[in-house]
């Protein structure tokens, strides 16, 4: 007979158990970049980087079956990458975490020079592998760098089947990582991301950001929680944390090179001006909000276009940037996607709101007469068109079949 705290714990019905479902869909799970990243595979490095459990090791494995696979944070791999002691009969070697290793960038230009391909290499971290200068000699014209973002409406819908209705449901209350996203449960996702925090908080910041003030760091981030969608005032965070500014500034700039945040500026025809104007802060966790419905909303088209652009810049060399627009009366439009230093989308973005903003018109001489002009709105009864140029558009649907660039092959 079973004793008390077993029969507690122990379900029913041991059937119920599946240890193995979640963990089978994420390593068979196909991603966009897979063929993007093989094609580039003979001639190049590859250099994976995207927000911690984001998928970039899966990911790597699943690019061709005959693979090594070194993770730097492992005491015996960490001895055989430094030793060079791999299996060159292999197709493919897998290097992760390799940013935390001293110089990385000149021991991985000596082994491509000596060595060249095959064996394939593919560099992955969750930290931004460009941000480290102090490592050595440029691997310039020997790269080519992914970006690796969580799951969006767009890539859950084509690539792994699920409607664009559940997956925008899923972003809103699990978020787009690959494992809660899957499981599709609230208590999981939230038990997830708290030790998904606290590694990178914990691990991740200390090592690579020689960061020893956690706990203001941590509140750091629950303040932005509650200012997605606002711009941020350094001076006002300085105040809540009791830091100065240029401290400040350093945190943020470490909470995005770690892929937790990133920033979109003020678009201005003048580069220099715009980056002394405050930017807004969203985070790659759409479910991590402490907000209403549009502030979540808001945060997921952020990281559908940021994630779209990021891809196009990746695969195509077309360089993009996410700004917005704002006027010191407090006329704004919540995005602006520049491509080649020209705006080619101006977005607003409401939840149930089909009445067209005034923002389109106020702002319309500051435009090219090209750019497209698109209201998202959630709760719409119908799509429709302005004579005026602008697109009220079911939001879901056009994250569905989001693209900024019609000639991308």
């Amino acid at each position: 007979m079973r004793s008390f705290w077993s029969r507690l714990f122990w379900p029913q019905s041991q059937k119920s158990l599946d240890f193995s479902g979640i963990h089978t869909r994420i390593v068979c799970m196909k991603r966009t970049l897979i063929p993007y990243i093989q094609k580039d595979l003979p001639d190049k490095i590859v250099l994976i980087t995207g927000p911690r459990q984001a998928g970039k090791t899966t990911l790597s494995r699943l690019l061709c079956e005959a693979y090594g696979y070194l993770n730097y944070d492992a005491m015996t791999d960490r001895v055989a990458i430094k030793k060079q002691q791999w299996d060159r009969r292999l197709s493919l070697v897998i290097f992760d975490e390799l940013h935390k290793m001293r110089f990385w960038k000149a021991w991985l230009k000596g082994v491509y020079d000596t060595e060249g391909m095959p064996p394939a290499i593919v560099v992955t971290g969750s930290a931004k592998l460009d941000t480290y200068k102090k490592v050595g000699d440029s691997l310039a014209g020997r790269f080519f760098q992914y970006r690796l973002h969580p799951l969006d409406v767009k890539e859950a819908t084509q690539m792994l089947g699920v409607s664009s209705e559940d997956s925008f449901e899923r972003l809103m209350t699990v978020g787009g990582f690959p494992e809660p996203f899957l499981k599709n449960e609230v208590r999981f996702y939230r038990r997830w991301q708290q030790t998904h925090l606290d590694i990178i908080l914990k691990q991740d910041l200390i090592e690579t950001g020689s960061v020893r003030d956690i706990i203001a760091i941590e509140t750091l981030i629950l303040l932005l929680r509650s200012r997605v969608g606002s711009t941020i005032s350094y001076a006002s965070l300085a105040r809540d944390l009791e830091r100065d500014q240029t401290t400040v500034k350093r945190w943020l700039q470490l909470l995005e090179n770690m892929y937790v945040i990133f920033p979109v500026l003020p678009y201005s025809k003048r580069i220099s001006k715009s980056l002394l104007k405050a930017p807004k802060y969203y985070f790659y966790d759409t479910a991590f909000l402490d907000g209403d419905n549009g502030s979540r909303l808001e945060n997921i088209v952020a990281c559908a276009l940021r994630k779209e652009l990021d891809f196009i810049n990746d695969v195509a060399g077309v360089r993009g940037q996410l700004c917005f627009l704002r006027t010191r009366d407090g006329r704004e439009l919540d995005f602006v996607v520049v491509q080649d230093s020209s705006p080619t989308h101006v977005i607003e973005v409401k939840w149930a709101d089909t009445t067209i903003s005034r923002s389109f018109g106020q702002f319309a001489s500051f435009l090219p007469p090209t750019v497209q002009k698109i209201q998202l709105v959630k709760e719409i009864p119908r799509v429709f068109s302005t004579k005026e140029g602008v697109r009220c558009e079911s939001v879901v649907s056009w994250l569905a079949d989001l693209s900024l660039c019609d000639d991308l092959v």
